[in-house]
């Protein structure tokens, strides 16, 4: 008779084998239109990462032009990426993070390995730099380590898993 722990890795290896045939035929994990969710989506799971995001200028970032740069592509291709496909002013959760539609239910997240699979991604250095680079008109140099702690919407959560592992 199968253990319990091995039926359940049978069950993600089968999961995992069908969510690359859906990859496979969609034609690869970049995240289209109907792939976003919204911000909020990501709320009930990570409500201090959420709080964090809603009071950052990433959420803002499309106020923070005026009435012609909220008009010109240049601009809002940064301040606003994707706002047609994900009906979010601003710079949201998914535009870092890859649109949350296969990694977002709770047992998807669960498996990081298998959140990863389906399209969630940990946004690096070179991510912010596709907007925080030297041709932005109103940018300083851009220190990645510095602008991290200032985004910083993660440790707060880690901080209260670890307290109730205790």
């Amino acid at each position: 008779m199968l253990r319990a722990s091995a039926v359940a890795g049978i069950f993600r290896l089968a999961l995992k084998g069908r969510v690359l045939f859906l990859l496979a035929l969609s034609g690869a994990g970049a995240a289209f239109a109907h792939d976003f969710l919204g911000p909020e989506s990501c709320a009930s799971c990570h409500p201090d990462a959420y709080a964090a995001w809603q009071a950052s200028g990433h959420a803002r970032a499309k106020q923070s032009l005026s009435a012609l740069q909220q008009r010109d592509l240049r601009c809002v291709s940064c301040h606003s990426p994707n706002e047609a496909e994900q009906r979010q002013a601003g710079v949201s959760c998914e535009t870092c993070h890859g649109g949350g539609q296969y990694y977002s239910p709770r047992y998807v997240m669960k498996d990081p390995e298998l959140a990863r699979l389906v399209g969630l991604t940990d946004p690096g250095e070179k991510q912010c730099l596709t907007c925080h680079d030297a041709s932005s008109p109103s940018l300083k140099p851009f220190d990645f380590k510095t602008k991290l702690k200032a985004i910083d919407h993660w440790s707060a959560e880690r901080a209260k898993r670890a307290e109730k592992k205790k």
